[in-house]
C-alpha cells in the first residue's frame, strides 16, 4: 500500500535538499518512500498546481520556479546555453530573446514551458565544447564562452537556420579563440563568414 505523503513535510524536505528541479527518483531518495507513493504524490499535487511538470520525469515546485538558465540545462543532457540567448546575456547582441537557445549532441528539439520556448540545436561531438560553468542566480549553469556562443550562432546562420545580425558587438572577443572554435565545425561557409566579420 502506498504511503500518503504530507505536503508541508515534503515541501520542507525538498527545500532542505537544495533541489529546485527534481525527478521521481530524487523524491524517492529524499523522502525514503516507495516509487508508487512518489507517483501518487506527484499526480495529486501536479493536479492541484503545487507542482509543475516541465517534461516527462522532471518537476519543480510552483512556489520556487528556477531560472530559465537552470531549466534549459536540465531539460536535455548533455547541453549548454548558447546562440542568441547567450549572445544577449553577454550583450554581444542588443536584443533580449524570448527563446532560450542551447546546443546539444542529441536531436534538435523544442519545448514550450512556462510561456517560454526552449530550443535545442544538434552539433557534432567534436564541436561540443567551449562551454563553462557560470554562477547565475546562485546556481552553476553550463553556458558557452562568448566566442563559442558567437561561433555556434554563425554556424547556424551559415546553414540558414538563423538570420544574421548586423549589430554584433565583437570588440571584447578573442579573434584567436573564434577561429579555433570555427575549425571544429570544418565548414568553409562558417570560416568565410568569420573572415567577413573581421574584414
Amino acid at each position: 500500500m502506498a504511503k500518503v505523503l504530507n505536503w508541508i513535510s515534503v515541501e520542507k524536505k525538498i527545500g532542505n535538499s537544495g533541489l529546485t528541479l527534481f525527478t521521481p527518483i530524487d523524491l524517492k531518495h529524499i523522502l525514503d518512500v516507495s516509487k508508487i507513493s512518489v507517483q501518487f504524490f506527484l499526480t495529486r499535487y501536479t493536479k492541484k498546481g503545487a507542482i509543475i511538470k516541465l517534461r516527462r520525469g522532471l518537476y519543480t515546485l510552483s512556489g520556487s520556479i528556477p531560472s530559465e538558465f537552470e531549466i534549459a540545462n536540465a531539460l536535455i543532457h548533455p547541453s549548454y546555453i548558447s546562440l542568441t540567448f547567450a549572445l544577449a546575456y553577454y550583450h554581444i547582441i542588443p536584443e533580449m530573446t524570448y527563446v532560450v537557445t542551447s546546443i546539444t549532441t542529441r536531436a534538435t528539439y523544442n519545448f514550450e514551458i512556462l510561456n517560454r520556448e526552449f530550443r535545442y540545436h544538434k552539433i557534432k561531438k567534436p564541436a561540443f565544447t567551449g562551454y563553462i560553468p557560470e554562477k547565475i542566480g546562485g546556481k552553476t549553469i553550463l553556458i558557452a564562452e562568448k566566442e563559442k556562443a558567437l561561433v555556434d550562432y554563425l554556424y547556424f546562420v551559415s546553414r540558414k537556420v538563423y538570420t544574421g545580425n548586423s549589430r554584433l558587438n565583437i570588440s571584447s572577443l578573442s579573434k584567436k579563440k573564434i577561429y579555433q572554435y570555427a575549425q571544429l565545425f570544418n565548414s568553409t561557409n562558417l570560416e568565410d563568414m568569420i573572415k567577413e566579420l573581421y574584414a
